[in-house]
């Protein structure tokens, strides 16, 4: 029965149909159903995708009604919620206490973009199974492995040594100066407060330089930048 979500909930939900391809493409054997609405006009892109992984697929609008207010959103995905494990191997993005869900699913976009398919995130932090995260996400969500930790010490025990580059005002080294090695951790703070100046000790800090007119960048620019200056040929 679909439910307004709730963090505790056991699922969640993809709402519209880019999404939901993403969904059935990556992970359909956490797909518990999908839902479409009548005035959506080729079902055939969904259906194809759900009889291929024998997945219920339903005729409903009632789900709209309650799930989403969005004029476009013409199907709905139901999907379990799953632990997953990083790759110790492969570079990483570090999101401390993210407070915002499309703050969140836009990072997560431009980290499956450039290649980086680990995420940590350390909390208190939004809900990254929140709809409204996977919906600013574009499904990218799905493409990813993600893992929440209490600290950064826990982070750390679980991947090991690696290079880490937390991106503050305070830092001393710039951008275009870091001499990147990998695999490595891209570090970034919370949208109103950064990095706890604690984070100055962790690894090599970077800021991204811009003119005065501004004081700052926001949080999925300054991701996007880094994301671009360490990954886009790697």
């Amino acid at each position: 029965m679909v439910k307004h979500y709730r963090k505790e909930d056991k699922v969640s939900y993809t709402l519209g149909t880019t999404i939901t391809i993403e969904l059935l493409k990556n992970h359909p054997e956490l797909v518990e159903m999908v839902y479409y609405h009548s005035q959506l006009k080729d079902v055939e892109p969904v259906a194809a995708l759900c009889r291929a992984h024998g997945i219920d697929l339903v005729q409903s609008d009632k789900p709209f009604n309650i799930l989403s207010q969005k004029e476009n959103c013409f199907v709905i995905g139901v999907f379990r919620k799953s632990v997953f494990t990083l790759d110790s191997t492969k570079n990483h993005v570090l999101l401390v206490n993210p407070s915002n869900a499309g703050n969140l699913g836009t990072i997560l976009r431009s980290c499956a973009g450039f290649g980086v398919e680990d995420v940590a995130i350390i909390t208190p932090a939004v809900d990254i199974y929140d709809p409204k995260t996977v919906r600013s996400s574009m499904g990218a969500l799905f493409n990813l492995r993600f893992h929440c930790y209490a600290t950064l010490e826990e982070y750390l025990a679980e991947v090991g040594e690696r290079a880490m580059y937390p991106f503050m005002l305070k830092a001393k080294k710039t951008l275009k100066e870091v001499e990147a090695k990998y695999p490595c951790t891209l570090i970034f703070g919370n949208e109103a407060t950064g990095l706890p100046d604690r984070y100055l000790e962790v690894g090599e800090p970077v800021i991204i330089r811009h003119s005065n007119r501004i004081d700052s960048l926001n949080l999925p620019i300054a991701a996007s930048i880094a994301l671009f200056q360490f990954f886009s040929e790697k």
